[in-house]
């Protein structure tokens, strides 16, 4: 049974890839900094069903000096790990000429250093072991841009050159890194649209309607599959068509 390392699996899209991923067969470490509610019930939902298991583990990924012993010791507890999805996000608001630099730094803390760092220390893992998966969450932000998202979407556009560039690093030895693009969707990020904003988001699209937090757990389980075998180094959207 092969290992999938889930940052951000405790709620939205981090925890609908977490029970998509459980489903298939897949052993999942769901990594948050608190277990959540909807989290125990979809772990002990997994040990009901006899899918598979999912494991939680309190990772603070703004504490980048412990990822080097938290894999070392998840290692050894679980064995390898095959997969690697870089979810965990945060999606501060603000116009850049009034937002904080501690908000800025967090931001890029958070949604760049954090997945690069964390995927630098099991890259090496996956290297000896001769295989993996690896997916960054990106954002259709970091293409289009969005009002009073700058910093976001740059962090995002970082995630996407940073993806090309490592799939043509660790390709040789059977590793793809690709990333998944969500377009607007009804979880913690937009929480601070309206309802009005969102029907107007929705609108734009070619399917008229938002795409749905599973929507991008089938995506990172086609990718984690046999089916994404050889895609590396691209974006996958999953927009409902916002971006066509």
């Amino acid at each position: 049974m092969r290992n999938v390392l889930v940052t951000g699996g405790s709620r939205g899209i981090g925890l609908a890839i977490v029970k998509r991923l459980s489903n298939a067969g897949y052993q999942v470490i769901a990594v948050a900094r608190s277990e959540s509610e909807v989290l125990t019930a979809a772990i002990k939902e997994a040990e009901a069903n006899k899918a598979g298991p999912i494991h939680f583990r309190a990772l603070d990924v703004k504490a980048i000096e412990t990822f080097p012993n938290f894999l070392r010791d998840l290692r050894k507890e679980l064995g390898p790990v095959y997969g690697l999805v870089n979810n965990a996000g945060i999606g501060t608001e603000g116009v850049l000429a009034t937002m904080y630099e501690s908000q800025i730094s967090e931001l890029l803390r958070v949604n760049v250093e954090a997945p690069i760092v964390l995927t630098k220390y099991l890259v090496r893992h996956m290297l000896s072991d001769g295989a993996g998966r690896i997916i960054n969450m990106g954002s259709i932000i970091g293409s289009t841009g969005y009002n009073a998202l700058s910093v976001y979407g740059a962090t995002k556009a970082a995630l996407e050159g940073f993806t090309r560039s490592l799939a043509r690093e660790v390709g040789k030895m059977g590793i793809t890194v690709n990333v998944v693009a969500p377009g607007f969707i009804a979880t913690e990020l937009t929480k601070g649209m309206d309802e009005a904003a969102m029907t107007k988001i929705a609108g734009r699209s070619a399917l008229r309607r938002l795409a749905e937090t599973d929507d991008i757990a089938r995506m990172v389980e086609f990718l984690m599959g046999d089916g994404g075998r050889n895609i590396t180094g691209t974006v996958m959207t999953v927009d409902a068509g916002n971006t066509a």
